[in-house]
């Protein structure tokens, strides 16, 4: 099975740049699209909706994210949100449910620099979705949560780490969540499972792939699935948007 991820920063933009000619030619079963910045009926263009594939959305209500999945197998059900109450205006989240094996496509609620409200709200947000993927443990499924997490792990999943330092996506707090969502969890970065590199980035904020990648984007598994993963890229070659699609292979049949 295989699933890209990718982060648009406006689908409609992304689109305008090829995005939906080179994703179909990559034979995905899934595509989890984030950060859409358009309702889906502004998306009257047929190359919105590729055929082969069951297309599903969670628009935001004032168009600043959204997400959607797209899926070659039609699903046992399609969740969207996580019931946070007001966190889930800060991000979304739109779930395909199959018979033993969820997956999501997630934007996070991102912080920028001198924003002490937004980073709190971040917190709160990573808070309470720790206790979801805590609780969620005791289900007799697996799930692959993909999206933009804006967070870095280590840095090895930075291009200039000094160029972070006390900066929201690399806090030590933002890193603990992680390293408690692996460690204590038991959930897998899935690319990691595939290279350890230290050259491998998926956004880089201004633009310039020559300097300031994090490597934020991430495909993230139970921990029944660690060993499923066969293949993992990140595609740096063309520019859909200031994110690199993430491209992983698992030895998974959906059923």
């Amino acid at each position: 099975m295989r699933i890209i991820s990718f982060c648009a920063e406006g689908i409609e933009n992304a689109a305008n740049k090829g995005f939906y000619d080179w994703v179909v030619d990559q034979d995905a079963d899934i595509i989890c699209v984030q950060d859409l910045r358009a309702q889906e009926y502004d998306l009257q263009d047929d190359k919105y909706f590729p055929d082969g594939y069951f297309p599903y959305f969670f628009d935001s209500p004032d168009s600043v994210n959204g997400v959607a999945i797209y899926v070659r197998q039609m699903p046992k059900a399609i969740m969207t949100g996580l019931g946070f109450g007001d966190r889930d205006i800060e991000a979304r989240y739109i779930q395909a449910d199959f018979e033993r094996i969820s997956i999501g496509s997630l934007l996070a609620p991102m912080a920028e620099p001198g924003q002490p409200e937004q980073l709190a709200q971040k917190a709160q947000f990573f808070k309470l979705l720790q206790n979801h993927l805590n609780k969620i443990r005791n289900k007799r499924r697996e799930y692959i949560i993909c999206g933009s997490w804006f967070i870095a792990h280590r840095e090895a999943d930075i291009q200039d780490p000094s160029s972070v330092i006390d900066m929201p996506g690399f806090l030590p707090e933002e890193r603990q969540w992680l390293e408690t969502l692996y460690r204590d969890l038991g959930y897998v970065d899935a690319f990691r499972r595939i290279t350890n590199d230290n050259d491998e980035f998926s956004w880089w904020p201004d633009g310039d792939r020559s300097k300031g990648g994090l490597r934020t984007d991430l495909q993230i598994l139970s921990s029944g699935l660690r060993n499923s993963t066969e293949y993992g890229a990140i595609n740096k070659t063309q520019l859909f948007s200031n994110h690199g699609p993430v491209i992983m292979d698992y030895d998974i049949e959906l059923k």
